[in-house]
């Protein structure tokens, strides 16, 4: 079908014969615009999430003018709207706390402007589903542009990655291993261009399964943010918006049940973030799909890992960019895939990936030769996570797979930071370190607490990974043997809020447990005792986010949000 331009959404706006389609017409007017430059034509919004103080984000002010390039040509109209820019390297606690805030802004913005399609532009970690949970519920023609990963690090004669070296090489100035002059050239080698970590980190997972998703166009996600091919994908984006408009092809048609499972599958053979457990848990919801943690493990056990990309592997992004990119990478997992479902860019999967090659087979691994022989992520039940908990296995230390040691508990993270390092506590490298208060609730918005630092004297003794559990999450670069996202969480009064220094735990990952040994007599006993901390916000958005937030496992999305049902599109009169 063909949209005709009465049958646009924005003709309700500006082709009625009526007192405020006389008043949009003429407010137009004292924007510039002549009534040929958008009277009947697609008017597209370019919701651009760039900042001064967003570095993964700092090149799109650019890439919204390339946007507007391709619309134009398409004969569309573009309209560049600032939306809240989720900077995970300087927003606190944690821009976790605002992913749904965006969500909000990028629905209720759709809906109640003149637009009919949207251009999304983002890429930090919680920006990409954030705008896709807001558009996904706000249902208009969507095409997304990945903020892409940044140039490879460098440091004398090593190649960095972001996050990743960044946490090694603090553990090897808290070792004494290096000194103030090396951590001084670090910090200018580490980050060299706009772009988000070029890692297999939450930025470059959450793009992959957003191109896996079909939301981008073919091999978006992987293109270095300074390349020029960047910009060339921008204006594409824009031409392709105006054809899916006209084609009205909303995004509840690309958002399916097979399309987040497929999104699954990519997440996991790529080794991808933990994080994006909790995030398209949320995407699903708000497209009206109930993706579980059962699922993840379900397809966990279906799938190899097939990219040697950091912090799992060797390689970076633009290794992985060049070896094939997603397209490449897919083609690797045609038995799993959905390739019948429809794309932003194709009527089929199948179409898009026709003709897709593998350059190197050591950055995109083959079938008969996975870095690991299942997914990335396994989900753990057990008495201290009854509604679940992952663990990144394929970065974890292996023996440490299966462990049981006495825990050292920890009520807060600054009080972690403060005392880790007191001799006086006598750990050793069998102890289970114990963070709790950290979750959604608790943190609040669940920071990046989950890899716990390992004590400054077992460092120095070469120590470098301890089993380390929490309700909170880990950056997507992080690495080591982590327990995260355990549900429910303590602040609310779940099991990790009844354990004490010293009792016994066990994870046994190959098993998918996590087990507190004593007896459930005394954890009862414990439960009744339990006092509720003190609320975390007494007034403003926190007040909202606490009372609406749910739990890890069901995606941290906001009740109201996630349930059924639809909101009105408003009259325009």
């Amino acid at each position: 079908m063909t949209v005709r331009p009465e049958q646009l959404r924005s003709h309700q706006w500006y082709g009625t014969d009526g007192l405020r389609a006389f008043s949009h017409r003429a407010r137009t007017r004292q924007l510039g615009y002549l009534p040929e430059e958008h009277l009947g034509k697609p008017v597209i919004a370019i919701l651009n999430t760039w900042s001064d103080i967003n570095p993964c984000h700092v090149h799109l002010r650019e890439r919204a003018q390339a946007v507007k390039r391709g619309v134009w040509q398409a004969g569309g109209f573009p309209l560049e709207f600032p939306v809240a820019t989720l900077s995970e390297t300087f927003q606190k606690p944690t821009p976790m706390l605002y992913r749904n805030l965006l969500a909000m802004e990028t629905e209720e913005l759709l809906r109640s402007y003149p637009v009919d399609g949207a251009v999304l532009l983002g890429g930090c970690d919680k920006s990409t589903p954030a705008l896709v949970m807001g558009a996904a519920s706000a249902d208009l023609p969507t095409v997304f542009v990945p903020a892409g990963p940044m140039l490879p690090g460098h440091w004398r004669d090593e190649v960095l990655g972001s996050g990743t070296d960044m946490w090694k090489y603090w553990d090897d100035r808290r070792a004494g291993l290096i000194g103030d002059g090396e951590l001084a050239e670090l910090e200018q080698g580490l980050a060299r261009s706009p772009g988000h970590c070029m890692t297999m980190g939450t930025a470059s997972t959450l793009t992959a399964a957003a191109e896996a998703l079909g939301v981008t166009l073919p091999g978006a996600s992987s293109i270095p943010a300074v390349d020029s091919g960047h910009d060339r994908m921008a204006a594409a984006s824009g031409l392709r918006i105006v054809e899916l408009v006209r084609q009205d092809l909303r995004l509840s048609r690309i958002l399916t049940a097979e399309a987040y499972e497929d999104a699954v599958a990519t997440v996991l053979a790529l080794g991808g973030s933990t994080n994006a457990v909790i995030h398209l848990i949320a995407m699903a919801g708000r497209s009206g799909v109930r993706l579980t943690l059962d699922d993840f493990d379900r397809i966990a056990r279906t799938v190899p890992v097939l990219a040697n990309l950091r912090p799992g592997g060797r390689y970076l992004m633009e290794d992985f960019h060049f070896a094939g990119g997603m397209p490449g990478f897919l083609s690797r997992l045609f038995d799993v895939l959905h390739l019948d479902r429809p794309t932003v860019a194709h009527g089929t999967l199948r179409e898009q990936l026709a003709g897709a090659l593998v350059h190197n087979d050591d950055v995109i691994r083959p079938r008969s030769r996975p870095l690991a022989a299942e997914g990335g992520v396994a989900v753990l039940r057990g008495n201290l996570c009854p509604d679940g908990a992952v663990i990144k296995h394929i970065a974890a230390t292996p023996h440490l797979l299966k462990h049981t040691g006495p825990a050292m508990v920890f009520d807060d993270y600054r009080t972690l930071q403060r005392t880790i390092d007191d001799p006086s506590l006598a750990l050793t490298r069998d102890h289970v370190l114990v963070l709790r208060n950290a979750g959604p609730k608790g943190g609040p918005g669940m920071p990046e607490y989950g890899m716990l630092p390992i004590p400054g004297y077992l460092l120095k003794q070469g120590v470098r990974d301890m089993v380390r559990i929490s309700d909170a999450r880990m950056s997507g670069t992080s690495y080591g043997t982590c327990v995260l996202h355990i549900a429910p969480e303590s602040y609310v009064g779940g099991p990790l809020a009844l354990v004490r220094t010293g009792d016994s735990i066990t994870l046994d990952v190959e098993s998918r447990s996590l087990q507190l040994n004593i007896p459930d007599g005394e954890l009862e006993k414990r439960r009744i005792a339990w006092a509720a901390p003190p609320v975390r916000h007494e007034r403003g958005y926190g007040v909202l986010y606490g009372d609406q937030i749910t739990q890890a496992d069901t995606g941290c999305d906001f009740a109201f949000l996630a349930g059924p049902g639809k909101a009105a599109d408003p009259y325009a009169g």
